[in-house]
């Protein structure tokens, strides 16, 4: 084979190789979190599982609506789909609080530090919340302050892993 053939078998393999990894099957991230609390691997999994469990029961699409607007609960069955979702390289930490001189000068509400709050960046419909999850690098963030209430904590983190399942699922994320 002369060196102008093994040159264009080369071109051919090389372009059959950028075709079949362009149109493969894009990766997935591998399942689990990056885990930036000062929580275990394993008890953040036990919150991912109540989550879960908790979407089996019902899924409320719109508790931040009903808070701000009187609106009517927008609640749904449980989906059992729920089950083959897990967290894909999910980012979950802890974010200063807001100081309280600064909530006060932006909302005129009084606080005490912590105030418990961090300011939730767009698309959130509030400024500012104890927790907030972005979809798109999939992260949960939290006022640092809670991580020092056992209950409390597990009960922000349960809420936006749920966030995260349905948003996973396709669920219109507007209220929640």
């Amino acid at each position: 084979m002369n060196s102008a053939m093994r040159l264009a078998t080369r071109w051919v393999l090389a372009a059959c190789a950028a075709i079949f990894i362009a149109c493969g099957t894009p990766l997935q991230p591998r399942v689990g979190f990056i885990n930036e609390t000062r929580r275990s691997e394993r008890q953040l999994w036990a919150i991912w599982h109540t989550a879960q469990q908790n979407l089996t029961q019902q899924i409320d699409l719109n508790p931040l609506q009903r808070t701000f607007q009187n609106a009517p609960a927008e609640i749904h069955p449980g989906d059992p789909r729920v089950w083959n979702i897990s967290p894909r390289q999910l980012r979950v930490a802890p974010q200063a609080d807001v100081p309280s001189s600064v909530l006060y000068g932006m909302t005129g509400e009084l606080r005490r530090d912590p105030t418990g709050l961090v300011l939730c960046p767009q698309p959130c419909n509030v400024r500012y919340a104890a927790a907030y999850s972005l979809f798109r690098h999939p992260t949960v963030r939290y006022a640092a302050s809670w991580e020092l209430s056992e209950s409390n904590f597990e009960f922000l983190l349960t809420y936006e892993f749920e966030n995260q399942i349905l948003n996973s699922l396709g669920y219109d994320m507007k209220w929640r």
